[in-house]
Parts: C-alpha cells; sequence; structure tokens
C-alpha cells in the first residue's frame, strides 16, 4: 500500500526553516521518499499585500489564510493520492495550528467557527510536528529579518512568539523540539535524525522511558500555556502473541480523533508501532473486536513541553497518590531534563505491571 506521511516543519522567526527544506529534499529524496513542500501560506499572502494590518481585522486575515493553507494542504494530499509511489512525505511550511500564536482566544474561537473547525481536528491531522526555535533563542548573533521581508520580529518578540507556536503545537502526539545548542549545521542533522526516527525504515522504531511519580499538582500543570489536557479512552483489541492492538479516542472539550494502534516490543525501551488515524465508524466498528479480558483505560494526558523535551503525564481515576510519565526519545542515551515540580518515584519501563496493557486486565 502507498504511505503517505504529512508532517509540520515550524518555528520562530529566523529559526532555519527555509534550509531545513533544502535539506530534508535531499536527506530524503536520497531514502526512496517522494518529497512534496507545501509552502507557507502566511509569506505568500503578506507578500502579495494581504496582511494582518490591510484586512479589516486581524481574526478576517486570519479566516481567509486558514481557508486557503487547509484547502492547499488538501489538494497536496489528493494529488500524493495520484502518485505511483510508494512512500510520499508532504512536508507542511507551517501547520494550521501556527496561526493560534497570532491570535487571542476570543479571536481563535471566531475564526475556528468561519471556518467550521477546532483545534483537535487541526492540530491532530498531522502526523508530526517539529518545531525549530528561533535564532532570537540562543543564538542572538545570528538573528536577522534581512532574509524575509514578511519578518518583521525584534528579538524579544521572536522570542514571544517563538514560545507561543510552541504553546500552540503542544498536545499533539508527536511533538519535537529542535534547540540552538549546538551550531547551525548540527541543529540540521539533529532534525534530519529527529524526522528519520519518525519515520522509521521500513516500521517505525518508538524509544520510550516510563517513570512513576507522585501524583502531579495538576492546577499547575493547567496553568502552563506550554501544557495541554487530552482526554483519552483506550480499548484493547485481541491479538496474537506478542502483539498488543488497540484503539484509541483522543481529544478534548466533545472534539476527539480515533487512531488504531499495533505494537511489538523489540526490548524494553525500543518497540515497532504501528499507527493508523480512523473515521468515527470504523473505530466503532473495532470496538466490536474488543478484549473481553481487559477493560477500557480512560486517562486524563497532559501533554508537557519543557525545554526542548516533550512529556506525557498520564493521571488515572483509580491512582490518586501517583502517575505515569512518559517520553520518546530520538536516542536511548539522551539525558532527561525532568521539570523538578515532578517527583519521581522510580523508572518503571521494563516494569510490565505499568503497562496500559496490563492496568487494564480484569
Amino acid at each position: 500500500m502507498q504511505q503517505i506521511v504529512k508532517i509540520v516543519i515550524t518555528g520562530g522567526p529566523c529559526a532555519g526553516k527555509s534550509t531545513a527544506m533544502s535539506w530534508i529534499q535531499k536527506h530524503f529524496s536520497e531514502k526512496g521518499w517522494t518529497v512534496l513542500f507545501v509552502p507557507e501560506t502566511a509569506t505568500e499572502f503578506i507578500s502579495g499585500g494581504v496582511a494582518p494590518w490591510t484586512c479589516g481585522t486581524n481574526a478576517e486575515y486570519q479566516v481567509v489564510q486558514m481557508t486557503l493553507q487547509r484547502e492547499k494542504e488538501r489538494l497536496f494530499e489528493q494529488a500524493a493520492r495520484t502518485m505511483p509511489k510508494d512512500r510520499v512525505l508532504i512536508v507542511c511550511d507551517r501547520g494550521m495550528l501556527d496561526n493560534r500564536a497570532y491570535m487571542d482566544d476570543a479571536e481563535t474561537a471566531y475564526v475556528l467557527d468561519r471556518i467550521g473547525a477546532n483545534e483537535v481536528e487541526l492540530r491532530d491531522s498531522y502526523d508530526a510536528v517539529f518545531h525549530l526555535v528561533s535564532a532570537a533563542k540562543g543564538a542572538e548573533q545570528f538573528y536577522t529579518t534581512a532574509n524575509n521581508s514578511a519578518r518583521i520580529e525584534t528579538v524579544e518578540q521572536a522570542v514571544a512568539l517563538d514560545d507561543r507556536i510552541i504553546a500552540a503545537w503542544t498536545g499533539h502526539p508527536h511533538f519535537r523540539v529542535i534547540n540552538n545548542e549546538t551550531d547551525f549545521e548540527e541543529k540540521m542533522q539533529r532534525l534530519m535524525r529527529e524526522i528519520s526516527s519518525f519515520l522509521g525504515g521500513p516500521e517505525p522504531l518508538e524509544i520510550e522511558r516510563k517513570f512513576l511519580i507522585e501524583y502531579p499538582d495538576v492546577a499547575w500543570l493547567e496553568s502552563l500555556p506550554n501544557c495541554s489536557r487530552i482526554d483519552v479512552i483506550q480499548t484493547y483489541l485481541t491479538a496474537p502473541e506478542g502483539e498488543e492492538r488497540r484503539i484509541r479516542q483522543r481529544g478534548c472539550d466533545g472534539h476527539y480523533l480515533y487512531f488504531r494502534t499495533t505494537k511489538r516490543s523489540i526490548d524494553g525501551m525500543k518497540r515497532v508501532e504501528i499507527e493508523k488515524r480512523l473515521t468515527k465508524d470504523e473505530y466503532l466498528i473495532a470496538m466490536m473486536d474488543a478484549d473481553v479480558t481487559r477493560r477500557q483505560i480512560r486517562k486524563t494526558r497532559y501533554c508537557l513541553t519543557w525545554g526542548i523535551q516533550y512529556f506525557e503525564i498520564d493521571v488515572y481515576p483509580f491512582w490518586q497518590d501517583k502517575a505515569i510519565v512518559e517520553i520518546e526519545l530520538a536516542d536511548e542515551n539522551e539525558p532527561i531534563d525532568f521539570p523538578p515540580q515532578l517527583k519521581i518515584i522510580r523508572e518503571v519501563t521494563d516494569d510490565p505491571s505499568y503497562k496500559n496493557a496490563e492496568l487494564a486486565v480484569i
């Protein structure tokens, strides 16, 4: 079957997105992918004279920008399905949720109503999101507005915008942040490694570590702009020995998406994970294959971007004193910088009793 993957390359002002596109084209074409690029809509509009300051209001501008952006992505996906290619990588120069960083809550509600969408649907319509941190954070000497006529931010404004973009995407199931801790070439190489790790070959390999923590301060989590709450209902399906199959409803406030996941363990940290998005009808049909020896797992997941790392904190209704935090890594030796507010009890990556499939056993 043809494999079509749609990712977002986003970031703060002067983060290296344009260069990243060239690297992605070369790197993944050599790996056998057909690479398509959806150009940044804001730059097209602003360069053509359509901008928040030329339209009646910022909200009206966002309506037309997001309408065009969504239609462009739809047409790229439509075109990809006609191509006689096994693997197509659609790379979006910014995604729909980038626009959230330029609007307040009232404007966002107005725009979403006008275009008939919700944040969960827009955010999770991409398979993965990779954020390049602005040069204004950690590489200030390289920050410039000279190479993009649509870029007008000062260093201070660029830092604030970078933070808002990260906050807008926090909650996506596969979100990665690439900072400026190395020189620019190594930054690009780290991006290539992160994308490669996600795409895998021939199957995606996930490296995940899991820790038991004291029950977190939920009020603190919910107060953070870089933390999103996700409600999850997970149902396990019958599966052959050595394989785990599940379906998942994921979202919040009445807006949900549906997924089917198949996992096979390689060792304690590494596993092959294949995920497919389902329609609601497909989800309900799959429910008929539920494993009756396991109960549904319901949990509240807090997705937290901390520095460049992305934590998923799972709070279960049947635990009042503890919770689980997970982190996916590009390398199993990557150091983890935990927020000091999370009190680690111990690592449980290799402890089967803390796996969701085991917690579901009746």
